[in-house]
């Protein structure tokens, strides 16, 4: 008898030894999905461009029909003691190198000294009107705190400067990386060197790849 006692552990051994086998496969083969997942498929933002924020009225714009140019970005205000010299500064470099190689995007934004009380479209007539702005104005935003608009926050992380006031600008390259950054009191004498720089090996990239 005792030979029959002694077999049934060994047939049921192969049965749970299979099952095993089977589930330590499902496990391996759902972790290396969900590692190619993360290798492959995960979006990542490389750059400026790469974002979508809304122009004057809401509607989603895609920051990437401007890559390939150099892109003064900043942060307006309507109320403000430096209102006139930058916007007056700022269409000066716009109508003086754009539009092909160059652009202003400008981005409203009520949070210093609450100097943009009023809505996106109002912001727009009111630059337009008053000082003849060609380049894009966007829908008003907030720069800092939880709220920042994913955009502006690309620029302060990647330059490592915050605005302390309205009318800081950052210089984008063609490529979507931050070049260099100016505070509202800064001279358009000090920002034209640097455009004129990276529009120049615009066009002598452009003259090479013909």
């Amino acid at each position: 008898m005792e030979p029959l006692t002694t077999s049934y552990p060994l047939k049921y051994s192969v049965p749970k030894a299979r099952v095993f086998v089977v589930f330590l496969s499902m496990v391996l083969c759902t972790t290396v999905l969900c590692l190619l997942q993360l290798r492959f498929f995960k979006p990542k933002i490389k750059d400026f461009y790469s974002f979508e924020v809304k122009d004057s009225r809401g509607r989603i714009i895609s920051l990437e029909k401007y890559r390939g140019k150099a892109t003064l970005v900043v942060n307006v205000a309507s109320y403000c003691q430096y209102t006139d010299k930058n916007y007056i500064a700022l269409q000066e470099l716009h109508r003086e190198f754009g539009p092909s190689h160059f652009t202003v995007l400008a981005f409203p934004c009520n949070q210093f000294g609450e100097s943009e009380p009023s809505t996106s479209q109002e912001i727009e007539s009111f630059a337009k009107g008053n000082y003849g702005v060609t380049f894009p104005v966007f829908h008003k935003i907030k720069i800092l705190g939880s709220e920042a608009d994913p955009a502006f926050k690309f620029l302060i992380d990647s330059s490592k400067k915050e605005p302390r006031w309205n009318f800081w600008k950052y210089l984008v390259s063609p490529e979507g990386k931050v070049v260099k950054f100016w505070r509202p009191e800064e001279p358009i004498e000090s920002i034209r060197p640097e455009v004129t720089s990276l529009i120049r090996q615009i066009i002598m990239k452009k003259r090479e790849d013909l």
